[in-house]
């Protein structure tokens, strides 16, 4: 199965942005909108695809994380000079010291663990913030081999909505401010 697209977002987006009430809604500024669904359809294809189009940044919001070829798009992008960090559940982490984890530090891209909230259940990746052309990737597509494999999971990829990248972008700086380096 291939991931879908839709040409034109259709109305407005609400985001809760880590505030008891719902964020304004943010502009429809006719980006577009890829999705793809688990097990079976071509979600990681979809997510590694995107970060392979990154410009400036790829900024990751993970709960769990051992898919290796997600991983290796991420230092990747590093190693073409993009701004790539990751911010992790810290139980998760450290319960599960995967391959992913560890080429991803191997390599250089920082990780943080976030270990404020009962869990850190986000799944965001928020690439170019601040271009026209910028994207998140959301869903409950954990950044896992099961969530690709196993589980029944959806990703969803929205582009080209400045605004909207920016609110990410914001929540992920907001759980940086609080995440704590990873240590191995």
């Amino acid at each position: 199965m291939r991931p879908h697209v839709l040409s034109r977002c259709a109305g407005a987006l609400l985001l809760f942005c880590g505030s008891a009430q719902a964020a304004a809604p943010v502009p429809n500024t006719g980006g577009s909108v890829q999705y793809a669904f688990t097990p079976g359809g071509g979600a990681d294809a979809m997510i590694i695809a995107a970060i392979a189009s990154a410009r400036q940044q790829v900024l990751v919001q993970a709960y769990s994380f051992t898919h290796r070829r997600i991983a290796e798009a991420l230092v990747s992008a590093r190693n073409r000079g993009i701004d790539v960090a990751v911010i992790a559940d810290h139980d998760q982490t450290r319960a599960n010291d995967t391959p992913a984890i560890r080429n991803l530090t191997r390599s250089g891209v920082p990780l943080l663990l976030d270990s404020l909230h009962a869990a850190a259940h986000n799944k965001v990746i928020v690439i170019d913030a601040g271009a026209e052309d910028c994207a998140v990737v959301t869903g409950s597509y954990n950044f896992t081999y099961n969530a690709q494999h196993r589980n029944a999971e959806n990703a969803v990829i929205l582009r080209g909505n400045p605004p909207l990248c920016a609110a990410f972008r914001d929540n992920w700086l907001h759980h940086k401010a609080h995440s704590i380096p990873h240590q191995r």
